[in-house]
């Protein structure tokens, strides 16, 4: 089971790639995990990385796509893995069928979650931070067992400028656009699995073990 999963913010990638993990037994990856890994080993890769995170840059896509060579290479990658948010530009993409290509391997398939942007401003519109903790939750999923207040420590809840419902929808279109032509590469190969992101996360999770055949 070799599966990258393709979808917005809000859209659920990591809790059904956490799903995914658990019923195939192959690690979930995620770029940031990667790259903290990476830096926290040390490696020269993980310095380069470090290098542009502190400085508040994207990371280079040639960079990454060392990263995620190295992670690929450890053994509990050897049988499959679940990749969130990688690729995401059409030279990871590419650099990625590489790599499958002199392991010898190829992906299962891509797992693409539509969710309609509307939804999506829904979702991370309500999510709430506590100041003190740092503990999150969610106005209608997930909120706090202490109303107003932190149910861990007693914090303020306050929402984060970037989850006001204008910056999502600005984030939300930048990040559509450039995630097109990846979406458009593994279509073109035959690999991409569209999946309704609507309905519970059981729903959701069906659909994509159904589409993964």
């Amino acid at each position: 089971m070799r599966v990258v999963m393709i979808g917005p913010p809000g859209a659920g990638k990591g809790t059904q790639a956490r799903l995914l993990q658990e019923r195939f037994g192959v690690p979930q990856i995620s770029t940031g995990d990667m790259l903290r890994d990476a830096e926290c080993r040390d490696t020269p890769l993980g310095r380069e990385a470090h290098r542009f995170m502190s400085a508040g840059q994207l990371v280079p896509d040639e960079v990454v796509i060392g990263v995620v060579e190295e992670r690929l290479q450890c053994p509990d990658a050897s049988r499959g893995f679940i990749l969130d948010g990688f690729p995401r530009t059409l030279a990871q993409a590419r650099a990625l069928e590489a790599m499958l290509e002199r392991r010898g391997v190829v992906l299962t398939g891509v797992v693409e979650i539509l969710v309609p942007q509307e939804e999506l401003v829904r979702r991370l519109s309500g999510r709430l931070v506590c100041r003190g903790c740092g503990a999150m939750y969610h106005r209608d999923s997930n909120p706090s067992p202490a109303g107003a207040a932190c149910g861990k420590c007693g914090g303020e809840l306050y929402q984060r400028d970037d989850d006001r419902p204008a910056q999502i929808q600005a984030r939300l279109t930048n990040l559509a656009r450039e995630i097109a032509p990846v979406i458009g590469f593994y279509r073109a190969s035959g690999l991409l699995r569209p999946v309704d992101g609507l309905g519970t996360v059981e729903d959701v999770f069906a659909r994509i073990t159904t589409g993964l055949g």
